[in-house]
């Protein structure tokens, strides 16, 4: 069984950054995909952004884009979210996935077979 642990998050202002990680327990852990999602209390999980782990093409939901930047570490497998320029709306709990099939969705969490525990990003205004 794969773990997936993340890391990074806290309280910021407005404008200010952030940087989450999200490693494998396991070394040998190869996966597909990672994204990272968020959720707030009662709502869907959001699609934030994705990257594919061996091509390393990304994917960001429009209210990320510009902002925030995801990237991967192979020789780790560890995957970050820098998140810059945050805003009080990016307040919420972000969750890190891995998808290990290989035709799968990037962008929905259908398409993620690990999650992470989440951590808490808070933004104030």
């Amino acid at each position: 069984q794969v773990q997936l642990v993340e890391s990074g998050g806290g309280l910021v202002q407005a404008g200010g950054s952030l940087k989450l990680s999200c490693a494998a327990s396991r070394r040998t852990f190869s996966s597909i995909r990672m994204g990272w999602f968020r959720q707030a209390p009662g709502k869907e999980r959001e699609f934030v952004a994705a990257i594919n782990w061996s091509s390393g093409i990304t994917y960001y939901a429009d209210s990320v884009k510009g902002r925030f930047t995801i990237s991967r570490d192979n020789a780790k497998n560890t995957g970050y979210l820098q998140m810059n320029s945050l805003k009080p709306e990016d307040t919420t709990v972000y969750y890190c996935a891995a998808g290990v099939r290989l035709l799968a969705t990037m962008t929905s969490p259908s398409g993620y077979d690990y999650w992470g525990q989440g951590t808490q990003v808070t933004v104030s205004s």
